[in-house]
């Protein structure tokens, strides 16, 4: 009958409003708890892992923000990573100090700016990085752990994080777009050595390998307190070399991605945006 409909309808929107009058007031702790869960959630830290320590040197320019953005994803989801921010700055800036703090990521913020133009950009903050690694960790100390010097503009596999924790001294892998080629590598033989360097750039060099290429044990690092990069008078390319010559020899090598095999990072970089100066509100943060 029409009285039954009505009844039926007006029990019908009870039920409808109880329960979205349920759910806007959970959504307010969901909406929070989601938000947490999404960007600030890194594996929870373990004993029984070596740490990763990465060292990221970083620069004022558009793409900043947007780059290092791009990286704290990814380093989001790697277990007991450090990250090592070093900026090229007189002070940090407040641009990378709220980024760090928002990743939830366990971190140290440094800065350092030299005056004088450098052979290669970057050896003065990772020199700073590994001099607080050894101001802070002692050559003595049972902790495991693992250097890794990772630039802001290079794409990474969570592979490759795994790939590098247990290195002893010194692991490797290719890179790709490096060198102006597809990948850079290294050759291994049947005993699982490396024997050589699979580039097109310098290929007689004792470490024809990119930065992005290896990793170091860090009481390898702790106990060689005097190694560091050279901040001058060394040629484009051979800053790794020497840096690796002071700490191993060739047949110390670690081949790792499936004997070098595998691309697990790569060379990308961000295109410059146009710069339009005079759009939009100057206080925005991009």
């Amino acid at each position: 009958t029409t009285g039954q409909r009505d009844r039926r309808f007006h029990f019908v929107r009870k039920q409808q409003t109880f329960r979205m009058s349920t759910f806007r007031n959970i959504l307010p702790s969901w909406n929070k708890d989601c938000t947490k869960h999404v960007y600030v959630r890194p594996p929870p830290w373990s004993d029984s892992l070596p740490t990763i320590y990465t060292i990221t040197p970083t620069y004022k320019r558009y793409v900043q923000k947007a780059d290092l953005t791009r990286m704290s994803n990814t380093l989001l989801h790697v277990a007991n990573l450090h990250w090592i921010v070093v900026e090229d700055s007189k002070k940090k800036t407040t641009l990378v100090q709220d980024l760090l703090k928002k990743t939830g990521l366990n971190y140290t913020h440094l800065n350092v700016h030299i005056l004088q133009k450098l052979t290669s950009k970057g050896s003065g903050q990772r020199n700073l990085a590994l001099k607080w690694l050894r101001d802070n960790i002692s050559v003595n100390d049972s902790n495991a752990g693992v250097v890794y010097f990772a630039d802001d503009d290079n794409t990474y596999s969570l592979e490759l994080f795994d790939e590098m924790r247990y290195t002893k001294k010194v692991s490797v892998w290719p890179v790709g777009f490096a060198g102006s080629v597809r990948y850079e590598s290294c050759k291994v033989n049947e005993l699982g050595k490396v024997y050589g360097w699979e580039v097109k750039a310098s290929p007689n060099r004792t470490f024809a390998i990119d930065m992005a290429g290896f990793a170091v044990n860090l009481q390898l690092i702790l106990s060689k307190s005097d190694v560091n990069f050279r901040l001058f008078n060394i040629s484009h390319g051979k800053q790794e070399t020497r840096f690796l010559k002071d700490l191993v020899t060739l047949s110390d090598l670690e081949p790792k991605a499936a004997n070098c095999t595998k691309v697990l990072v790569w060379h990308t970089r961000t295109s410059a945006p146009p710069q339009f100066r005079s759009f939009g509100d100057p206080n925005i943060e991009t």
